[in-house]
């Protein structure tokens, strides 16, 4: 890598993600360790941990290739993201009433995490060509329509919290592009006035959430057993917590998920307010690295990669931590950097990647 890019490099957001991930290791091997076998008993943190470095040592090595390259894959990305969606519902398995997995050897992936940077990257490619021209809906119904059929196929799984992730992102990235503010306010206007309808296309499960995130004593030892935990876990943390390793909500097993979907809850449970407050900031400079690679961008391909990617970890953010603490529905969306899950962390390594891609080649560099 040229010794000019490489001095480019964000230290900041590298020094940020390193941070949450040791974080990450610490809180999966403390939710983990006690329910499994003593030979076995740091496994998780083992391969989260391999498959950190493996994803490190990966974007070192992609980072020397210009990301402006992605542009010309944004179609041939797409497709592949749609043949690797409907593997899923041919080949893939079946966990906890869903189909979202595919064995591979020793690793189960879920391709629908990755979708989510397959569509950015496709996203911007086709955006930049739109930017200020976003003004009716005839504009923007082609692009609503190129996100849709991915957004389908996921919902089928069904992976409810993954499709609203790509509304998320796509949000983010036609409001980044110029979209009419009186558009989209009238876009969302006819999504709340169509949720009554939308209601009764939600299976069973998804309106029992619903209720649950109304009042969890609707069903305590069922839809609701999972947020009752968690906000007896953050609460009983107080300020200073009760210690690493010693949580009785997670070591005793009454926290379902510690180490995936509910590992906010362990933080909170056991490093307290300070140190759940210690994670949000550590999250909330990663978002502002990101903002502000998105405004540097030395083209509007960069910039739209960086809004969408940001969108899309700020919505994983808010919408977990606000289902751990009951302030959202339960969606099954991880925190990123931090549940365990190769899947996850891969494309969230990955988007890193990208956005330390963009911030080195902000400026043409002159030899």
């Amino acid at each position: 890598m040229n010794n000019r890019l490489l001095r480019r490099l964000d230290i900041t957001m590298i020094a940020t993600v390193a941070a949450i991930i040791v974080i990450s290791l610490v809180i999966i091997g403390s939710a983990t360790h006690i329910n499994t076998p003593s030979d076995e008993r740091y496994w998780f943190v083992q391969r989260q941990g391999i498959f950190a470095i493996i994803n490190g040592l990966l974007i070192f090595f992609l980072l020397n290739f210009d990301y402006k390259m992605l542009q010309h894959y944004g179609n041939r990305l797409y497709i592949f993201n749609l043949v690797m969606l409907v593997a899923v519902m041919v080949l893939g398995q079946s966990a906890l009433g869903a189909q979202r997995w595919i064995q591979i050897g020793p690793i189960t992936l879920q391709p629908s995490e990755f979708s989510k940077i397959i569509m950015i990257i496709s996203l911007a490619a086709i955006l930049e060509d739109k930017i200020g021209k976003l003004n009716t809906f005839k504009d923007l119904l082609p692009i609503a329509a190129y996100l849709g059929v991915p957004f389908l196929l996921v919902l089928k799984q069904p992976d409810l919290g993954t499709s609203l992730v790509f509304l998320a992102i796509f949000v983010g990235m036609i409001f980044a592009a110029g979209v009419n503010l009186r558009l989209l306010a009238m876009i969302f206007g006819a999504g709340i006035a169509c949720l009554p309808v939308l209601w009764h296309f939600l299976k069973d499960y998804q309106k029992m959430r619903i209720m649950v995130f109304m009042d969890p004593n609707v069903d305590p030892l069922g839809s609701g057993y999972h947020i009752i935990q968690s906000k007896i876990a953050i609460g009983s943390g107080m300020l200073f917590g009760k210690g690493l390793f010693g949580g009785t909500q997670s070591q005793l097993n009454f926290l379902p998920e510690n180490h995936t979907d509910f590992i906010f809850a362990v933080v909170g449970e056991e490093l307290g307010f300070v140190g759940a407050a210690i994670l949000l900031i550590l999250y909330l400079i990663l978002l502002y690295r990101g903002v502000k690679i998105a405004r540097e961008a030395s083209d509007n391909f960069g910039m739209l990669l960086a809004v969408g990617i940001s969108s899309m970890l700020a919505f994983h953010v808010l919408v977990n931590v606000g289902m751990t603490t009951g302030i959202m529905p339960v969606t099954g969306i991880p925190l990123p950097l931090m549940s365990y899950g190769v899947s996850s962390l891969t494309t969230n390594m990955m988007s890193i990647g990208i956005l330390l891609n963009i911030y080195m080649r902000r400026q043409k560099i002159l030899f």
